[in-house]
């Protein structure tokens, strides 16, 4: 029903996965494990990061309101689920989800996500003690690609390595800045080579994407694209059919990619900001670290201004932009993002809705002048300030409160 941890950050792997599952969970709470004993009652208030051990009456009586008043919302957060995320000036912004394990696709579907904008392969096939032969990846992409169609999936290659499990028996000593993503995919290129068959062969749908992670060079991208066009070939002359037309796209999630945007952005179909990595490496902040969790700031001015010399940079060679990192499900952020330009974003399913109610209730014009104030600013709360004060302006404060109830 939920869980309660002594350590770990907001943006750890298993708080992730936790709020792609619907569970409540509280991270970095020190000494949970000495407090709370067998056979306590617990309530866990995985929105405000509270663990209330014993509540007392009213506690529960407050908890059980605040249930009931949950559930009234999200049934009428249904009644805008068929409806695009088009701001009131008409900007449509493209909400799709992040997928974990292969039943959150029905979440996807039930919330009125327009496809999967991260399909994370490394957490589909379980723990990946051994890799998953072509055939057990073929159908499951082509499970999923049949499920989301006519809408696009986007196929992350695996991204092992950092807080996530690697096949190997090597111990490294800061493993985030190790032999992981695109790196461990190179060096194994069977591996590689394996997932992009089968990618390729499920691609028959045409409404398959293919996404690199941890990109930091646009060797590793040339480098890829030539172990894909070698993939292809292979499958030509067995005559089996694929997307010869699949798009390409990365992951930015390095400073090194960041800053090489555009130059990136000229070499793929699209690009897609995972906001997790690249926010703790422009800040050097572990973000799986309760004892720095506090440091881990999205709305830093070093982040902000990142974030839109990204979307800027790509956008001069018309490359699409998206989000799929956690900053992405922050309502909060969302007029900020918005205001950037940024064409979609991808969250857990149980976001969706959330999400687009407030794009719904957003002016673009005026999000992008909030972003430009924004850029001006050099702290954080100057930031944080701003776009409090849109929310009050724009008629979006309502929602807000009722969307801090879940935050």
């Amino acid at each position: 029903k939920g869980f309660i941890t002594d350590f770990g950050g907001l943006t750890s792997h298993a708080a992730i996965v936790a709020r792609s599952l619907k569970i409540p969970a509280v991270v970095g709470a020190h000494d949970a494990s000495k407090k709370i004993h067998t056979n306590d009652v617990i309530i866990i208030d995985g929105f405000h990061g509270v663990g209330i051990i014993n509540p007392d009456n009213e506690q529960l009586k407050y908890y059980q309101q605040k249930l009931e008043r949950l559930a009234q919302f999200d049934k009428e957060l249904m009644l805008i689920r068929d409806e695009p995320a088009v701001t009131q000036d008409g900007r449509e912004i493209i909400l799709r989800g992040n997928i974990d394990v292969p039943d959150e696709i029905e979440m996807l579907i039930q919330n009125g996500g327009k496809g999967i904008g991260l399909l994370r392969t490394e957490q589909i096939f379980g723990d990946i003690e051994t890799f998953p032969d072509e055939e057990e990846q073929y159908q499951t992409y082509n499970m999923m690609a049949e499920k989301a169609y006519p809408e696009s999936v986007i196929i992350r290659a695996f991204d092992v390595g950092g807080d996530k499990f690697l096949p190997h028996d090597i111990k490294e000593p800061n493993p985030f800045l190790g032999w992981r993503g695109i790196r461990f995919l190179l060096d194994n290129p069977d591996i590689f080579k394996t997932q992009m068959r089968a990618v390729l062969r499920a691609s028959v749908h045409k409404n398959i994407k293919f996404m690199l992670p941890m990109i930091s060079s646009l060797y590793e991208i040339k480098n890829s694209k030539q172990i894909l066009q070698s993939c292809m070939n292979e499958l030509k002359s067995a005559n089996i059919k694929f997307d010869s037309h699949l798009k390409i796209g990365i992951m930015i999630e390095v400073p090194s990619a960041a800053v090489m945007a555009k130059e990136f952005a000229s070499e793929v179909d699209f690009i897609s900001i995972g906001t997790n990595d690249l926010i703790q490496f422009i800040l050097a902040v572990d973000r799986g670290n309760d004892i720095v969790s506090s440091d881990y700031q999205e709305f830093h001015p070093a982040v902000v201004r990142t974030l839109n010399h990204i979307i800027s940079e790509a956008k001069k060679e018309n490359t699409l932009v998206s989000i799929c990192g956690e900053m992405a499900g922050d309502t909060f952020a969302i007029p900020l993002l918005v205001g950037m330009g940024l064409d979609s974003v991808s969250v857990v399913p149980s976001a969706i809705p959330y999400i687009k109610k407030i794009i719904k209730c957003i002016n673009f014009e005026k999000a992008r002048k909030l972003a430009e104030d924004c850029l001006k600013c050099s702290k954080m709360e100057d930031i944080t300030e701003r776009i409090d004060k849109f929310f009050k302006d724009n008629s979006v404060e309502q929602q807000k409160n009722i969307l801090d109830e879940k935050t």
